[in-house]
């Protein structure tokens, strides 16, 4: 008989930044739909607000919809303070909340950069932070954060991006190293070739699609589903003893590399025409 509470997150109190985004928009809704109680976290007051109560209708979880600035010291501290008013405790905090901003690093300008930095690892730091401080005070608590493959290869003409993602990684792994001793466990996920709300725009030509998925080992764009499925895995206690790790989840475009490197005729039809028994 089938367990369908294998994950374990029903009743666990699950904070996700970037709430109304894309990835956290199904991140949120996969947690609900595991009878996790969640925490929404965005600037979009309306937006954030109108989708805490859709999930907490459609399948009867609390919700709290917190308006906040992950960037803001003040903010945060008060999202931490209403959230164990609420709640009492904090099981799970994702952090997916980022930006993307397009340049040649020569054109970049210095406010661009800041901004990216503040955003996408200054406000993954502060979450981590003060969150991290009830976590240890709890002696248990589970952080995911949403870094991306370009954190490893540079994702060109895209700015700060992948700098910024590198930090991440990093930040993972140090609260990891200095946390787990508290029962704090701190992931990264590593998405590539994924079609979101920020990179849907990359798929609006077919060619573009066709060309992509041709690098994928399973040959296929992932999908919000893909993250989410990922995202709760790392966030429950089926994975207790992973700390500090990436999740790379590419459809396998990772070890695709000397696949692109070009043979005559298209490499399994060479290795078709030279395969000894010819």
């Amino acid at each position: 008989m089938a367990d369908n509470n294998w994950l374990g997150l029903t009743g666990k109190v699950c904070v996700v930044t970037g709430a109304v985004g894309g990835m956290g928009t199904k991140i949120c809704e996969e947690f609900a739909k595991q009878g996790a109680n969640v925490v929404l976290v965005d600037l979009l007051a309306d937006k954030v607000t109108a989708y805490a109560n859709e999930l907490a209708t459609k399948y009867g979880v609390k919700t709290l919809a917190l308006t906040c600035d992950t960037t803001n010291e003040a903010q945060v501290d008060d999202a931490v303070k209403q959230v164990v008013t609420v709640f009492g405790s904090v099981d799970v905090l994702v952090n997916t909340a980022a930006i993307l901003r397009s340049s040649p690093l020569e054109d970049l300008r210095l406010d661009e950069w800041q901004t990216a930095l503040n955003i996408n690892i200054t406000g993954y730091f502060l979450m981590s932070q003060r969150f991290g401080k009830q976590m240890i005070a709890q002696k248990k608590g589970t952080m995911v954060h949403i870094s991306t493959v370009a954190s490893y290869f540079p994702e060109t003409y895209s700015g700060p991006y992948s700098t910024t993602k590198a930090a991440v990684n990093m930040l993972s792994k140090q609260i990891a190293a200095e946390w787990g001793r508290f029962g704090v466990r701190s992931n990264c996920l590593l998405p590539c070739l994924v079609k979101t709300p920020m990179s849907e725009s990359f798929y609006a030509d077919p060619e573009v699609e066709n060309g992509r998925t041709r690098l994928v080992a399973n040959r296929r764009i992932g999908n919000l589903d893909d993250i989410a499925n990922s995202v709760l895995f790392l966030a429950s206690d089926r994975s207790d003893y992973t700390n500090g790790a990436e999740l790379t989840v590419d459809g396998g475009i990772g070890v695709m590399l000397q696949d692109m490197i070009p043979k005559p005729g298209g490499r399994r039809e060479y290795a078709t025409a030279h395969h000894p028994a010819k």
